[in-house]
């Protein structure tokens, strides 16, 4: 590829469609992950009920079951595409909106069925935005727009994670609620001004189709045996980092930061780690390959935990937070940069949508289901032996690696048919 074609294929409409569509994805998820525990933390409530609620974040991992259904109807306003991210990007408006009104204190209920509203908008927000994201890029900008969309997904997390943390120190945290759910504006508007990129027709014909078929292809593509061990490996691979960040503010103001510390050094660290983890790993990728990114990878990956461990035994200390925080985003941008490139190849490109919400899903099974037992854990055996343990469960994924990307395989990324 020469310089003009590399500045046409990064510098175009389709790449600033992907950065704020990625944006859009982010922003919700992250205010639940980051943003709702510190709240809610605020308020002390304990641990255990914080990490209990990460069970309403099973839309994530469920998301495949109704897939399907957005690929089978049709919006009547709008397209199919970019009708359903309307619906799903109005009613994030309206939830995040909500959760201003309400005191942890007194309403943990209320909370709970609203943040699981959200959770529901958002994965159904990620399952169109994916489909349409896959329907705008041509083969050769696949890469990069897939980059600029997972960049700006972190890049979202400025804003529940620095800004809106910051905004709590100084202001209620209503304030903080609403200014996280203005930015939703930022997907919104993008919606309306983009083009629909689905074609009257193209639909499955029946619910039948648009739910058996993409399962049928992968199980036979594959062999039934390859095809559960290839999912094992999805849900295996971060299992380590995902536990290990799932109560990670909780753990921040536990050490004895504030929050507006927590809002400036651990996040300003945790993004400048995670971007260069994505982005070093980008290019890594080209000479690598996808097989032998998912080892180099996976070790950073496995080794960054040990940061949180040395948090944890130091304390209150900045240039630990920093360093800790930073590494342990180093090491989740690199891992997820060849997760993400490992699932989109193991789809079908004429199932994209479906197949690709089960392997994401797949994926969300450690953030919500064992994520949820990790306050019970901390309570038991405190954080330092927490990460430890942490460590300890990210090994079962590299070891699938023999199985599943053997290092000295042909180099064969293309994506499949």
């Amino acid at each position: 590829m020469n310089n003009k074609t590399l500045r046409q294929a990064l510098l175009n409409k389709r790449m600033l469609i992907c950065i704020c569509t990625g944006f859009s994805s982010g922003l919700p998820l992250y205010l639940l992950i980051q943003f709702v525990p510190a709240w809610l933390r605020s308020a002390d409530i304990d641990l255990s009920t914080i990490g209990l609620i990460n069970l309403v974040l099973f839309p994530y991992t469920w998301k495949f079951i109704w897939s399907p259904v957005m690929d089978r109807f049709v919006v009547p306003v709008l397209g199919r595409r970019r009708g359903w991210m309307f619906i799903t990007q109005v009613a994030l408006i309206v939830l995040m909106s909500m959760l201003s009104f309400y005191d942890p204190a007194t309403d943990i209920s209320h909370i709970i069925v609203i943040v699981a509203a959200i959770a529901f908008f958002s994965a159904s927000q990620d399952i169109v935005i994916d489909a349409y994201r896959r329907e705008l890029l041509p083969d050769d900008e696949l890469g990069a727009g897939n980059g600029f969309y997972a960049q700006a997904y972190r890049i979202s997390s400025f804003v529940p994670g620095s800004l809106a943390m910051i905004l709590a120190g100084f202001y209620p945290w209503s304030v903080a609620h609403l200014s996280i759910a203005a930015f939703m504006l930022v997907g919104l508007v993008t919606t309306l001004m983009i083009k629909e990129t689905s074609k009257a027709g193209e639909e499955p014909q029946t619910l039948r189709s648009a739910v058996v078929e993409p399962f049928v292809e992968f199980f036979q593509r594959q062999g039934w045996q390859q095809a559960v061990l290839i999912l094992l490996f999805i849900m295996f691979y971060k299992l380590g980092d995902s536990m290990a960040t799932a109560l990670e503010t909780p753990f921040f103001l536990d050490m004895g930061f504030s929050t507006v510390e927590i809002g400036s050094i651990a996040k300003i660290a945790k993004t400048i780690g995670a971007t260069a983890g994505t982005i070093l790993g980008g290019i890594a990728m080209i000479k690598l390959g996808i097989n032998r990114s998912l080892w180099v990878f996976g070790v950073f990956q496995l080794i960054s935990i040990l940061g949180y461990v040395m948090l944890s035994m130091v304390g209150y200390n900045h240039l630990v937070l920093a360093i800790a925080s930073g590494f342990e985003y180093f090491g989740v941008g690199l891992g997820s940069v060849a997760l993400i490139a490992f699932m989109a190849k193991s789809t079908n490109r004429h199932f994209t949508a479906t197949q690709f919400a089960l392997f994401s899903s797949i994926a969300a099974v450690p953030r919500t289901f064992v994520s949820a037992t990790t306050g019970y854990v901390i309570e038991a055996v405190g954080y330092t032996q927490f990460f430890l343990i942490c460590f300890v469960c990210a090994i079962p994924g590299m070891l699938m690696l023999l199985k599943i990307a053997p290092w000295n395989e042909k180099k064969v990324d293309d994506a499949q048919p």
